[in-house]
């Protein structure tokens, strides 16, 4: 291989990559330690000693470490062979890379930044600025650990806010404060303490109108500076802070540049900024609509702090949602804050239309908000959440799919500068008199707008051969863009076939859809469908046709052959069959979904070519594949937990293997929309079992996501399947479960009250089992109460009945939450008696989930003991076994207390660390304790 060009990634995992895009193998952490030593130091000897201190840092050294250097080098220096003009080199008890500076992205970083500032002109340097922090690809030197290289994290992470601090001043000098202000707050919340940052966000709120927020902020922040740092907000900010008060002319915002967008929206300088692009992509082969296009055009020049809101209506498969989303790609640029998408689903024919509450949940997720801040479940106020993170917002909202007024109503935004584009096979005449939306009736495509849909799909030489028979195909389609479409991709999947033969075929087709009701000229759809349907081979026809009977919204390949009975391998093709004939769309790969009017024409077929007693039993089979697949989750996650009696899978029903804790976690998130929409049917269609048995097996999954609402959501369904079937000991456990579901949402006395609900229902049962899992509920409601004395007493409750009962894995559990309970109390030393109890019972049972949730009580006694030392090593055992069972959310708790016991020692870097880690993986679980850690990182800034 000949010498390539090669850049240095240091922003961001540590990585060397070509100019064809491929990367070279630079070896392990430690390997990668030096290399990122040297490239810092680029041009520069660093000596051996030197090498050793920062890759190793206070590790334990290997037995002959500049021995490991040297072969370090080595390794370096083969592998970087390919690259051409980089070397590195022994000099005088050190060594030197030789490498352009330019291509090592750190100091191209500085030398950009630097540029920026010395710029004659705002523009000029808002580019360099907007350059300089693209570079970022994460967090610097990411996965490299010493206290040198992170004390370089943290110095690079200081310069990267001055660059975005400098960027924003230059914007704001600009008058784009309105596009300023999602990510401001967003920053905001990461470093409440950064006065420079709280006064550019108080300058974008007072120049957007919104000066009772910005005086509301300052006085948060002089409030957080005097009870943490004992100080007063400085004169800068005070004085800003004075002007706005006095409404002072002197703040008022520039014109903005017309000729500028928003800089680096949704780039990797955003921050935490929520900048949602949700449109589907844009409609192949779109034609016509030229009228409508203009309209909508027209109307969104017209938004300007007051909502617009379209309903786009029509009849079944007449393009309303292809419009929607081609207008709204086109006008992308005119909705800087982002898109939302959401099908609501409202004609699916499995009767399951999406609830607000769900849409809501959605959207606030894509607006940055973790579903546990999400607050009370009840859409009304989730709605009010809603439509205070859009106020001040231009957005364009797609609401797809509409069955009536009162399931879009809670996702109307409020007087905003966005954009609502509502599509529906109803008027929604209430919309139109009430709120003010504006109607846009989509009609059959003219004659001329037909034939060039079909010129495009088919190829003007074709069309041209048989003019006749399109005329005649676009006749029989009705000019309806779906079926013309479909005819289309009949036609194009076989080019040898004249089209006067597919116009012969589709006119002696059976009658119309019974799906489409509208009485119009759409009367030959079903045929059109039924040429992709009668060319498919007998297992593609059954599949599609059960697939009318799965709950939706997608499938996979495993699911489908539990679905149909039939082998991976054999699904696998049914489903590509279905692709390659337009039946169904692989949206995602390996996740197959198709037009809820193909879902009308599935279902119909299923129940003229099917039994009732074979719907019955494929139906039953999928929802067995998700309860079986999910149980097999829920005990990788949480294997001590006291498990339903589930009755053996449907023959034919074949779960997916999950062979540890991540594949567990990854299913579960890929399946999530699946599952509750899965957990709803099964209660509709009369699987009452299914209904409360699914819930229980989300019920690890929602907690450590912090998805609280969906807790309860799906908790409430099991419950009202257990009351139906009679079930007292399940009533007891959907009770238990709703406790714990609302207590973090702060509805305590939601919680208490099923809480004793369950208690009653267990002693009516004697089942003292049940009876101490109630009790050690109540005592984990009570602890988020600060009610430490109480959840001491229930704990002990618990413990004396899971003793009397031989619960081992109770016993273990409740020992060591006495134990906890007594650290809150203040009693440490009986912490570590209780939890050395429960720790030789764990490790009798083989509990690893269970040992380390005790090594990090007995870490959190021996911390408040003084012994900061015998604490991290408590933290670091429990790691080591979290470690293997892939728990990832209470690794970042433990990481947090990690940090807790590294800072008490002094050891900020390695207290940076820690809390870092730990802050990583909950805001990828989108968990709330993250903002707690947020907190103690912006106390070490």
């Amino acid at each position: 291989m000949g010498e390539a060009v090669a850049e240095f990634h240091l922003l961001g995992p540590v990585e060397v990559r070509l100019d064809n895009d491929q990367l070279v193998d630079v070896g392990p952490a430690r390997q990668r330690g030096v290399l990122t030593v040297l490239l810092l130091a680029a041009n520069r000897r660093v000596s051996t000693d030197q090498l050793v201190e920062r890759v190793w840092g206070d590790r334990r050294l290997p037995d002959h470490p500049r021995n490991a250097v040297q072969t370090y080098v080595s390794l370096l220096r083969r592998a970087l062979a390919v690259v051409g003009d980089v070397a590195i080199v022994r000099q005088s008890s050190g060594y030197m890379i030789n490498v352009d500076e330019r291509l090592v992205d750190v100091h191209e970083f500085r030398s950009l930044v630097e540029h920026a500032r010395a710029a004659d002109s705002d523009t000029d340097a808002l580019s360099l600025f907007e350059r300089a922090l693209g570079l970022w690809r994460g967090e610097a030197l990411d996965a490299l650990d010493t206290p040198w290289l992170n004390s370089i994290r943290v110095a690079l992470e200081k310069e990267r806010r001055a660059a975005e601090r400098d960027a924003t001043d230059i914007q704001l000098l600009q008058g784009r404060h309105g596009a300023l202000l999602a990510r401001l707050s967003g920053w905001a919340e990461e470093h409440p303490l950064d006065e420079r940052l709280v006064g550019q966000l108080m300058l974008a709120l007072f120049r957007s109108g919104r000066q009772a927020d910005a005086l509301r902020l300052y006085q948060q922040v002089r409030e957080r500076l005097a009870t943490e740092l004992g100080a007063d907000p400085g004169r800068a900010l005070q004085q800003l802070h004075r002007q706005i008060l006095a409404d002072d002319p002197a703040l008022a915002a520039p014109s903005p540049r017309q000729d500028e967008a928003p800089w680096a929206a949704g780039g990797a300088a955003a921050g935490k900024a929520a900048v949602p692009r949700q449109l589907p992509a844009a409609v192949p082969h779109f034609t016509g609509r030229a009228d409508e296009l203009k309209a909508l055009t027209a109307l969104a020049g017209q938004v300007d702090g007051t909502r617009g809101t379209v309903v786009i209506n029509g009849t079944a498969g007449i393009g309303k949602t292809a419009l929607a989303v081609h207008w709204g790609q086109q006008a992308a640029e005119s909705f800087p804050d982002g898109q939302l998408y959401v099908n609501l689903r409202g004609f699916d024919q499995t009767g399951t239309a999406m609830r607000a509450g769900a849409a809501l949940r959605g959207f606030l997720a894509a607006l940055g908000v973790p579903p546990a801040q999400m607050g009370d479940p009840d859409p009304d106020a989730q709605a009010g959440l809603y439509r205070s993170l859009l106020a001040d917002r231009r957005m364009l909202i797609v609401l797809d799919n509409a069955r009536d007024a009162e399931q879009i109503r809670p996702l109307l935004p409020g007087a905003s500068g966005c954009l609502v584009l509502v599509t529906s096979r109803e008027r929604l005449t209430g919309l139109v008199a009430v709120e003010g939306a504006r109607p846009l009736a989509l009609d059959l495509l003219t004659p001329g707008d037909a034939r060039e849909l079909m010129s495009r799909r088919l190829g003007a030489e074709r069309v041209g051969l048989e003019p006749d028979a399109v005329e005649t195909l676009i006749g029989l389609c009705a000019r309806l863009p779906l079926a013309l479409n479909i005819a289309a991709a009949r036609a194009v999947a076989d080019p040898n076939l004249p089209l006067a033969a597919l116009a012969g075929q589709l006119r002696d087709a059976p009658g119309p859809l019974a799906a489409l009701d509208a009485g119009d000229a759409a009367a030959n759809v079903r045929a059109v469908f039924s040429w992709s349907y009668n060319g498919l081979g007998d297992c593609a026809a059954r599949m599609f046709r059960l697939l009318g009977v799965h709950p939706g919204p997608d499938i996979t390949v495993p699911a489908a052959a539990s679905l149909a009975a039939t082998g991976r391998d054999e699904a696998r093709a049914a489903l590509n069959e279905l692709a390659a004939a337009h039946l169904l769309t692989e949206h995602v790969p390996g996740r197959y979904v198709f037009h809820d009017l193909l879902r009308a024409y599935a279902a119909e077929l299923a129940r003229t070519s099917d039994t009732a007693d074979e719907r019955h039993a494929a139906l039953h089979r999928i929802l067995d594949h998700y309860l079986h697949t999910a149980f097999v989750a829920e005990r990788w996650l949480n294997p001590g937990r006291q498990p339903v009696t589930l009755a053996p899978p449907q023959p034919g029903t074949a779960p997916e293997a999950l062979m540890d804790g991540d594949q567990a976690w990854s299913w579960l998130e890929a399946e999530h929309a699946v599952l509750l929409t899965a957990i709803e049917h099964a209660a509709k269609r009369g699987f009452d079992a299914h209904a409360y048995q699914l819930p229980w097996s989300l019920g690890t999954y929602l907690d450590r996501r912090g998805d609280w609402p969906d807790a309860v959501a799906t908790q409430t369904t099991a419950l009202g399947a257990a009351e139906r079937l009679g079930d007292l000991a399940e009533q007891a456990r959907a009770h238990r479960n709703l406790g714990s579901a609302h207590s973090p949402l702060g509805g305590y006395r939601a919680a208490h009250s099923h809480l004793h609900q369950a208690l009653e229902l267990s002693r009516r049962l004697d089942d003292r089992t049940g009876q101490a899992g109630a009790h050690q509920r109540l005592a984990w409601v009570l602890e988020q109460q600060g009610r430490h004395r109480e959840a001491l007493e229930h704990a002990e409750e618990s413990l004396a009945l899971f003793r009397a009962t031989g619960h081992r894995f109770g016993e273990m559990a409740a020992l060591n939450m006495i134990g906890w309970y007594h650290s809150l109390l203040g009693d440490h030393r009986q912490t570590v008696i209780f939890c050395r109890q429960s720790l030789d019972l764990s490790r009798a049972l083989g509990s690893p989930n269970g040992e380390a949730e005790i090594w990090d009580s007995l870490g959190y006694a021996y911390h408040h003991l003084g012994d900061h030392r015998q604490a991290m090593t408590c933290y670091r055992q429990a790691l080591d076994l979290l470690g293997q069972t892939g728990d990832r959310y209470n690794q970042a708790v433990i990481l947090t207390h990690l940090g807790d016991s590294h800072q008490a020692t002094g050891a900020s870097y390695a207290a940076r660390d820690a809390w870092r880690r730990a802050l990583t993986v909950l805001e990828e679980l989108h968990h709330p304790g993250a903002e707690q850690v947020r907190i103690k990182l912006s106390s070490l800034t």
